[in-house]
């Protein structure tokens, strides 16, 4: 009998993970992770730590199984929290719960894990795991959930091969009407429990006041530009190598105040994302405004009229080498190779066309169509069939 530590969460999908491991025979043993203490910035009563691991004790009771709640809130303040603050503060979007399947569930939770005696890790995210034989050795594969409109494998995007190797994804095969309908029959405590939304493990935070923790509010003003702005209209350039030609396309626009005008003011540049629309308290105008650059130096925010706004496309988007991830090693591009693939830069984002591009200090993604609200500091995550075989940061 292998044994398998289950991350009990104290929702519908972990429960049951552990009981369809359970049929096959594992030893299960049920972990609750406890990753926040500040319940100041928590909204109250949207899944509060304390309820969720009562939950996963209640399920691990019904199933017969070992269980304990371990506690890694320091770890994730020191992993999660500080960095996403560092990120804000530079202007860009982090996305927590990436960093955290890669930081937490699958690196220090993993450890205890292994400790306890465990051959394997496993989760109740919607995705699936492959294994390849290639020159002998067995490569593993992260593959979409079969559940198409709950597919997760994005937010595991970051994993490595030793990590894909010690984990196991229970309800991959299965869709989300499927495993209600299997913790009803088991009666579990959890079958009609609502999906929790917000921070990985936090609970639904109100993003401004948890950022204001740490980032002190500045006034600033909001400028909106016009979609016919000649920015938008410059001739291109002729470039000497297709690196250039890249390079232009991934560029940020470089907004000044001269080419807009000021339409309102914000508490700080650094609590907001492009692309986002809710927040900026602006009303009078024919169309919503969206957020199409922000500037964390002059603590200022360019908006533009509307989701077809010119200044939210782009086709390009570059990573920096030391933030270039390959799950599939054996896949990895050499400086000057290229390659096409399905891309998202955001979950739930339908697959997109593109070729990536590997140089010396980076790579590049191009995109067949231009994408709306490329995003530094989120993830970008590259596919072949159903196979997730790479991602990286933004830039």
């Amino acid at each position: 009998m292998k044994r398998v530590v289950v991350g009990l969460s104290g929702g519908v999908d972990s429960s049951v993970a552990a009981y369809l491991l359970q049929e096959q025979g594992y030893e299960v043993i049920g972990l609750f992770m406890k990753n926040w203490h500040d319940d100041s910035v928590t909204i109250s009563n949207e899944c509060p730590w304390l309820e969720d691991s009562n939950d996963a004790l209640l399920v691990a009771e019904k199933l017969g199984i070992p269980f304990q709640t371990v506690d890694l809130s320091e770890q994730y303040k020191e992993r999660i929290v500080d960095y996403m603050f560092n990120e804000y503060e530079k202007g860009r979007t982090p996305n927590p719960d990436v960093l955290c399947n890669r930081e937490i569930k699958f690196d220090v939770f993993m450890k205890i894990a292994l400790s306890l005696g465990a051959d394997y890790v496993a989760t109740g995210h919607y995705c699936r795991k492959g294994i390849l034989e290639k020159d002998g050795e067995e490569v593993y594969q992260l593959l979409a959930g079969v559940d198409g409109n709950k597919d997760q494998s994005y937010f595991l995007c970051q994993l490595s091969q030793e990590q894909l190797a010690k984990s196991l994804f229970p309800i991959g095969e299965l869709t989300k009407p499927q495993v209600r309908e299997i913790a009803a029959r088991m009666e579990l405590v959890t079958a009609e429990k609502k999906d929790s939304q917000g921070l990985c493990f936090i609970g639904k935070v109100r993003l401004p006041e948890f950022l204001q923790q740490q980032l002190q509010p500045k006034e600033g003003l909001i400028f909106e530009v016009d979609a016919d702005s000649p920015v938008y209209h410059q001739e291109q350039p002729t470039f000497a190598s297709q690196e250039e030609e890249l390079a232009y396309l991934s560029k940020n626009i470089a907004y000044t105040p001269e080419l807009g005008k000021v339409v309102g003011k914000h508490q700080g540049a650094h609590y907001f994302t492009i692309g986002q629309r809710k927040g900026l308290n602006v009303g009078g105008t024919k169309e919503p405004l969206f957020i199409i650059a922000t500037d964390v130096t002059s603590n200022t925010i360019y908006t533009g009229q509307g989701n077809n706004h010119p200044g939210l496309f782009k086709k390009a988007l570059f990573i920096q080498q030391p933030e270039v991830h390959w799950i599939r090693e054996d896949l990895k591009l050499k400086a000057g190779e290229k390659m096409e693939v399905m891309a998202r830069i955001r979950y739930r984002q339908p697959l997109q066309k593109a070729t990536l591009f590997q140089f010396e200090d980076g790579m590049y993604v191009l995109f067949e169509e231009p994408q709306s609200a490329i995003t530094e500091g989120q993830f970008v995550s590259w596919h072949i069939g159903e196979e997730l075989v790479g991602s990286g940061v933004i830039s």
